[in-house]
């Protein structure tokens, strides 16, 4: 007899449960106690309740375990100088979705070689994950698969939902379980309305499936995520950090009964896809923020420890370190400048 059902899978692997993970890679109290603190503080923010701004900044994507921790140990040391007006948390991106194909991630191809050797990628994102906040600095990222927040969501403290996926029912739901602060991106077109109705569904409770600790297939039941905001990332007619951009999309919350604060991210369609023009972007958010706009709570870089990018080839040893394999980033220089020139004009949290 033929069978109708996975006629176009080649095969099947088994993974690794949530409980096995925690088990063979467990969160130290160290790192327990720099999520508890920074999802609190990035919460406070979002809520008016904090002055300071959230800073996430960071590498496109990870592909270097050498130079990502590098890289964090350079921002944690900032992060700490500046910790007074800002909050740094670090980009730490394992999944890329693609518009067509393309390599899709740390997690999905973690020897960069297109072995798929995804077990191996939660392990090794799971344990760079650990290291980072060992260093007392936070870590954010996107959710792209749905499974696995189960396996590295308590090293998360800001999540983000992209631009090709806020619209998507099963990212709505996920968000609306996630322990952490989620940012919607508004969409490729530059459709705001998209992560407005993204913010709504994801405070509603939700049921859906999904996998418990031990990797069961069950039904999930959320309780509603309140800690959603707007990340605006410009679309398909440019930039969107401008101050009539910024009002407008204030107003379309206030119309919504959610918070007026959002997060700009100067990449992307903002920066037209130039890095060097994410500096732009960022100044002129600043000089609104330190004008009394006060709802611009956040602010995202794509950074790494060189700028522009590199192809990923055949020959892994011909990759530059520190240079990103996906979107072009800026440098480690221009980061730091660019971080204490907002801190000297965003005002001292009180102690």
């Amino acid at each position: 007899m033929r069978s109708t059902s996975d006629v176009n899978v080649a095969r099947t692997e088994p993974l690794m449960s949530p409980d096995d993970f925690d088990r063979e890679i467990p969160l130290s109290q160290a790192a327990i106690d720099t999520v508890i603190k920074s999802r609190k503080a990035i919460r406070d923010i979002l809520h008016g309740d904090d002055p300071r701004m959230l800073m996430v900044v960071g590498p496109c994507s990870i592909h270097d375990e050498a130079s990502s921790l590098e890289y964090a140990g350079r921002l944690a040391k900032l992060a700490k100088e500046l910790e007074d007006r800002i909050v740094v948390v670090m980009r730490v991106y394992f999944e890329k979705p693609r518009t067509t194909v393309g390599w899709k991630g740390w997690l999905n191809d973690p020897h960069l070689d297109g072995t798929f050797d995804i077990q191996e990628g939660l392990r090794t994102a799971r344990r760079l994950l650990l290291q980072v906040n060992e260093m007392g600095l936070s870590a954010g990222t996107e959710f792209l698969d749905p499974i696995v927040p189960q396996y590295l969501a308590g090293l998360i403290s800001w999540a983000a939902i992209g631009a090709r996926t806020t619209e998507s029912q099963t990212h709505r739901e996920m968000a609306s379980g996630l322990s952490m602060p989620v940012g919607f991106k508004n969409g490729t077109t530059g459709d705001i309305d998209i992560a407005l109705a993204a913010m709504i569904a994801a405070r509603s409770p939700h049921a859906f499936l999904g996998i418990d600790g031990g990797g069961r297939t069950c039904i999930v039941h959320t309780t509603g995520n309140a800690d959603g905001h707007v990340v605006l990332r410009g679309g398909t007619n440019g930039p969107n950090y401008d101050e009539g951009s910024v009002r407008d999309a204030q107003a379309k919350l206030a119309a919504a009964k959610l918070p007026e604060r959002l997060l700009v991210d100067c990449s992307h369609a903002n920066s037209q896809k130039d890095h060097n023009n994410q500096q732009i972007g960022f100044r002129d958010v600043i000089a609104q923020r330190a004008a009394g706009n006060t709802g611009l709570v956040g602010l995202m870089l794509e950074s790494h420890l060189f700028p522009g990018s590199q192809p990923l080839g055949k020959d892994l040893s011909a990759l530059k370190y520190g240079v990103s394999i996906t979107d072009a980033c800026i440098g480690w220089d221009e980061t730091e400048a660019l971080l204490n020139e907002a801190a000297e004009r965003i005002p001292a949290a009180a102690h």
